[in-house]
């Protein structure tokens, strides 16, 4: 077993981190790392919360997090900020606002840049999760970057997918768009004591009528972070459709594709690995600028090479 794996077996919360970094920055014993994690998951509760910027999902983070403390559960926040495109910096911000919960020992916040990342997630997102998971923690929380409504990455990782909206938001045509309206657990419509909440609820409980395919509703919650209000339902929610997920076939089928698409992933990410380092290799002369005659060219001379 890697020796960074078996401290964090024992609860070292420095070799945590320092796992965290390799597998974020793609070192060659990131696969050996991930699959000596894996086998010592404990099949923690994965909640992810995503929406556009700006909704609050920081601050409803924050506030889960006292909210599950309180019962007596550890917490795992990863916390995924945008890069920018020019710089390719990132402002980690997101944990400005989870500053209460530092000295925390049953806490541990991780931001992460999406470095170019499409989805709402970074690369790495999903294997800080699975280490997170192996050390232990109960719950492990998931805070994508401001999303649109095709990033929908987050799907793949968490068990319940809470998407956080604001009234005020958007029209009837916006609410029911396909996209990351259809990958909501359940909805919280946060800020609610703002002018709209009354017609968001109603146009997302028309939505849920239109769209359940599952036994499970899909819950609305209404929350207020700056009062706190709404949070402990929120909770209840979210440890209600946990708890469908493991008892019911929809749970099982949701964690085998889950589990589908992490093998493809993993495949592609190989792949990629080696296409790229064979193309640093050659030393092609590029003829014209048709990227298709290039890459079809590259392609034949890797598949030549036996790899």
């Amino acid at each position: 077993m890697h020796h960074l794996v078996e401290r964090i077996a024992n609860k070292d919360i420095r070799a945590l981190a320092r796992a965290i970094t390799l597998v974020e920055n793609d070192h060659e014993e990131k696969l050996q790392i991930m699959q000596d994690a894996y086998a010592i998951k404990k099949n923690g509760m994965y909640v992810g919360l995503t929406g556009s910027p700006g909704a609050g999902k920081s601050s409803l983070v924050n506030r889960l997090i006292s909210h599950i403390r309180s019962e007596g559960k550890t917490v795992a926040v990863i916390a995924v900020d945008p890069t920018s495109p020019f710089s390719g910096g990132a402002l980690l911000g997101d944990r400005v606002r989870m500053n209460e919960h530092f000295t925390d020992d049953g806490v541990y916040i991780r931001s992460m840049a999406t470095r170019g990342s499409l989805g709402g997630l970074a690369r790495a997102t999903k294997d800080a999760v699975r280490i997170c998971d192996a050390f232990g923690f109960d719950v492990i929380i998931v805070e994508t970057v401001g999303v649109g409504q095709s990033e929908l990455d987050i799907m793949k990782i968490v068990d319940t997918t809470a998407v956080v909206l604001t009234p005020n938001s958007g029209d009837v045509l916006q609410i029911f768009k396909a996209g990351i309206m259809e990958i909501a657990d359940l909805f919280v419509i946060n800020k609610a004591d703002l002018h709209g909440v009354g017609k968001l609820r109603a146009m997302l409980r028309e939505l849920v009528h239109i769209t359940q395919t599952e036994e499970h509703e899909t819950a609305i919650v209404k929350t207020i972070t700056t009062e706190n209000k709404g949070i402990d339902e929120l909770w209840e929610k979210m440890k209600d459709h946990h708890d469908y997920l493991y008892r019911t076939k929809a749970g099982k089928k949701r964690r085998d594709m889950q589990f589908e698409l992490e093998v493809l992933e993993l495949i592609r990410e190989e792949i990629w690995r080696d296409v790229y380092q064979f193309m640093r290799e050659q030393s092609f002369s590029i003829e014209d600028h048709d990227p298709y005659k290039q890459a079809s060219k590259w392609y034949e001379k890797w598949k030549k090479e036996g790899r």
